[in-house]
């Protein structure tokens, strides 16, 4: 297992690291010590199949109980399976997210520190490592990272992406390059031909276990959903939107971004509803293993890139270190190895766990570049030695106006610093405080913690390698 938060890989090649796994399948497949896990034969080897939606907030669930969203598929995953109640990203935007996801790396480790820094084609993926080990891999979906137009992906046999609205694809008519070529949608919603796209690679015959790495355009503004789901919450009165929230808060300083020029709570039933229509198209993924009776089989995986604010400290968007913006749903269903399903995990979890937990359901090692540790521990057992603090991450995303943010969260406090002295720090008691309304930074009876805290941020900054020793 990776040691968390240390060993970023400053200096090693990517020759270096891919000769630190092995080099041939045979050779490399280490042993997780899980039983039911072998090494000599792929069908002893789980297929793998990661969903990843775009700015959906943990407690957007019907099973978190949420006033009126109905997610019946979503919710199975979870009474089947685990939800990591305390998920968490390392950084609350899209592209340094889901950098992270296919490194298990922090931002300043694999260098997409924002929206408009591009990705190096050395970062290695957890499906280069999956090819490497035997596995048919195929990424489809939003890549939305900055560059000359999509990679050159190593460690995929298929890659189906897009580049329409500046990488972020559109939810209608939204032409795909396929294996790079461009190719028209065969179906009018994005959601329903990225499934299909997926459904397609699974149904393959093959010999080897498989790797789908499924990534949704949905929920990211413009919030359309598809036809048939437009309006089912029209006549929703009580939207549950905080207290501090008005319908024209999108206008306000800080929140004036493309997408959320109109009244709050259109655009949060659109929201809304686009988050049924993805949780139709995992049913679909679920009935499609299920007809190939691989579904007990495989490890499904549901995760978010990050949260979303909906008026909460007058905000709307993401990247501030509050809870609304960096907490996100993880659910993980796999019946051949989840010990007790249909209970939560309450250990904080990160998105750069993913690529180490994906490997070592693999059954392999990751080598010391990946930062994350792996949650099999966590499926497996009620009870496991686990982080107890963890770095958060931001830098200034051009042309928004927020700062640079860094913070530390543990089980009870949260601590933020910024890099404007407009925006003081701040301290936080999640414990009593969820909604994080009361600043307890300068306050004397809360100078120890400030302290420990302070120490606790500088101390992950370097065992991370964001700071010298």
């Amino acid at each position: 297992m990776a040691k968390d938060a240390k060993g970023a890989g400053k200096g090693l090649t990517r020759r270096e690291v891919l000769r630190l796994l092995g080099g041939t399948a045979g050779a490399c497949m280490l042993s997780t010590g899980i039983p039911g896990f072998g090494h000599s034969a792929s069908n002893t080897r789980p297929n793998i199949i990661f969903i990843l939606c775009d700015d959906h907030r943990w407690d957007h669930l019907s099973s978190m109980g949420h006033p009126f969203l109905k997610t019946p598929n979503l919710d199975r995953m979870y009474t089947d399976g685990v939800m990591c109640e305390n998920a968490f990203v390392t950084t609350s935007l899209c592209s340094p997210s889901r950098a992270s996801f296919l490194t298990g790396q922090y931002a300043h480790t694999h260098g997409v520190k924002n929206n408009i820094t591009p990705w190096n084609n050395d970062n290695i993926t957890f499906l280069e490592i999956l090819k490497q080990h035997g596995y048919d891999t195929a990424f489809i979906g939003k890549w939305h990272m900055p560059g000359k137009g999509l990679p050159t992906l190593r460690g995929v046999d298929r890659f189906i992406s897009f580049t329409a609205q500046r990488g972020q694809g559109q939810y209608y008519n939204c032409p795909l390059f396929v294996d790079g070529v461009e190719t028209p949608s065969r179906k009018e919603y994005i959601t329903q031909e990225l499934t299909d796209y997926a459904l397609d690679f699974i149904r393959q015959n093959r010999t080897n276990p498989f790797c789908v790495y499924l990534s949704l355009k949905a929920v990211h503004h413009q919030w359309l959903p598809p036809k048939d789901l437009k309006g089912i919450y029209k006549d929703v009165e009580d939207l549950g939107l905080p207290e501090e929230a008005d319908n024209w808060l999108g206008l306000v300083n800080n929140n004036i971004t493309y997408g959320t020029l109109g009244r709050l709570d259109d655009m949060y039933r659109r929201y809304c509803e686009t988050i049924v229509s993805v949780d139709r198209e995992v049913g679909r993924v679920m009935e499609g293993l299920e007809a190939l009776r691989i579904a007990e089989d495989t490890a499904v995986i549901f995760v978010g890139d990050n949260g979303f604010f909906w008026g909460e400290h007058r905000l709307v968007d993401k990247r501030w270190a509050y809870e609304e913006s960096i907490r996100v749903p993880f659910l993980v269903r796999y019946p051949r190895l989840i010990q007790s399903p249909g209970r939560k995990i309450e250990e904080m979890i990160l998105n750069i766990d993913l690529a180490p937990t994906v490997l070592d359901l693999a059954g392999i090692t990751p080598a010391d570049h990946v930062q994350g540790r792996s949650i099999v521990p966590l499926l497996t057992s009620t009870q496991a030695p686990w982080r107890t603090s963890w770095l958060y991450e931001y830098y200034r995303d051009y042309p928004y106006t927020v700062p640079d943010v860094f913070a530390v969260r543990s089980d009870t406090y949260k601590y933020i610093e910024t890099g404007s002295k407009s925006y003081p720090p701040e301290l936080y008691n999640i414990k009593e405080d969820p909604k994080e309304m009361n600043n307890l930074y300068g306050s004397a009876k809360a100078a120890d913690i400030t302290t420990q805290m302070q120490k606790e941020l500088e101390k992950l900054k370097r065992e991370t390698g964001m700071v010298g020793p």
